[in-house]
């Protein structure tokens, strides 16, 4: 059982994971571009395992391309129907929320995938003529904590319910998973929480008789309430030559709405590939290789 357990921790690269709420404001993760690009650094990635995000300074803000040049020293970048490397402003080019000029509660994006987008990148490349648009950042296992602990009921609930997901808005696309997930997955081995799925944009259907939907609603509400808690809710304004990229399964994101013209920059990375090279550098293949599931 013990082997078993060690097996599926270094599996899931469940090392050092660190709760955390808006006091993270004080010093948040954060490690340099030169860190980044180092092939010997784990510097970034190891900060991204254990809190969920990392900035990552001192990148050039004059040219996308060294923002896309250090995303792809983590791993390949995800091609979607967005494209790959996006580079765009609130222009509604792509009939999505994001590309709007709104406030935007805190949400985990691509719930519409089978296999959500690992992580996400921004960069804030120039805000002209204008104010606002600061960035939400909530720690989704911290806020699953909060209500495993207050209201077990509720986390099950969540757990356990199937929840279905699309992305619609563009011409002839409706992306929808293979089957309904839940917004708190475990791992099966281990029991540990794995990925919140979170977006009320997205969220087609509950898997449940229409008399018994409303528990669904009302654990929903629950979470959602811990989810916008003050004390749970991180801002902070991204300013150019400052990269967020955090990490999609578990930290949700947001912004306030803002005036003028955002340009941002950024990309997602599959969770395969970003864990494969944490734990590569972390534990070694030789380890990684040991820790292999086998009859």
């Amino acid at each position: 059982m013990f082997d078993a357990r060690r097996k599926a921790v270094q599996r899931q690269a469940l090392v050092g994971i660190k709760l955390w709420d808006s006091s993270i404001a004080s010093d948040p993760p954060k490690t340099l571009y030169v860190n980044a690009m180092n092939p010997n650094s784990n510097d970034l990635l190891s900060r991204l395992r254990r809190f969920g995000f990392c900035y990552v300074d001192e990148t050039s803000f004059e040219n996308p391309k060294a923002t896309k040049k250090m995303l792809e020293k983590i791993a390949f970048i995800r091609e979607t129907h967005y494209g790959g490397f996006y580079d765009f402003t609130a222009d509604l080019a792509s009939k999505d929320t994001a590309y709007t000029n709104i406030a935007l509660e805190a949400h985990t994006d691509t719930t519409y995938f089978s296999d959500p987008a690992g992580l996400q990148a921004f960069h804030l490349l120039s805000h002209t003529d204008g104010e606002g648009g600061a960035s939400l950042l909530v720690d989704g296992f911290k806020a699953a904590d909060e209500l495993w602990h207050t209201d077990r009921k509720a986390y099950e609930i969540l757990s356990t319910v199937n929840v279905h997901g699309h992305a619609s808005g563009n011409e002839g696309i409706s992306i929808q998973p293979y089957r309904g997930f839940p917004v708190l997955e475990h791992d099966i081995a281990t029991g540990d929480l794995l990925r919140v799925r979170w977006n009320t944009s997205d969220r087609a259907s509950i898997e449940l008789p229409i008399e018994e939907v409303e528990t669904w609603y009302d654990a929903a509400r629950k979470f959602d309430a811990i989810l916008k808690k003050k004390e749970n809710e991180y801002w902070e304004q991204l300013v150019p030559g400052r990269v967020l990229i955090f990490d999609n399964w578990r930290v949700l994101h947001g912004r306030s709405s803002f005036t003028g013209k955002r340009r941002i920059c950024g990309a997602y990375i599959n969770r395969d590939d970003w864990i494969s090279k944490f734990k590569m550098r972390h534990f070694g293949k030789e380890n990684v290789l040991k820790g292999l599931a086998v009859n």
